[in-house]
C-alpha cells in the first residue's frame, strides 16, 4: 500500500500541466459531505423494513398478513419518498 498516492496527489486529465506549475494559490474547496434528509432516511427505513417483513413473511409460513403488511410498507414508503422529491438529495 506503499504505492498508494495520498490526498492531493491525484491529477485528472489535461491537469498535468497545471500540477507541474501551479498558479499563485489554489481555490479549490472540498465540497461539504451532504447524508441526505431525515425525511429520506425515514423513507427508504421504511421500504426496507417492509422488504424484510415481505420476506419473512414468505418465508415462514407463508403468512400472508405479515407479506401484505410487508407490501404496504413499501407503498408506503414509496409514496413517502416520492412527495418529498427523494430524487433531489443528491448534492
Amino acid at each position: 500500500m506503499a504505492d498508494q498516492p495520498g490526498a492531493g496527489q491525484l491529477a485528472g486529465v489535461g491537469q498535468e500541466a497545471a500540477l507541474a506549475h501551479p498558479g499563485p494559490a489554489s481555490s479549490y474547496t472540498a465540497p461539504e459531505p451532504f447524508h441526505g434528509r431525515r425525511v429520506s432516511w425515514v423513507a427508504v427505513s421504511l421500504m426496507m423494513a417492509g422488504f424484510l417483513a415481505g420476506g419473512l413473511g414468505l418465508v415462514l409460513g407463508p403468512v400472508w398478513w405479515l407479506f401484505w403488511a410487508g407490501g404496504a410498507l413499501v407503498l408506503v414508503g414509496g409514496l413517502l419518498a416520492l412527495s418529498t422529491h427523494i430524487f433531489e438529495d443528491w448534492y
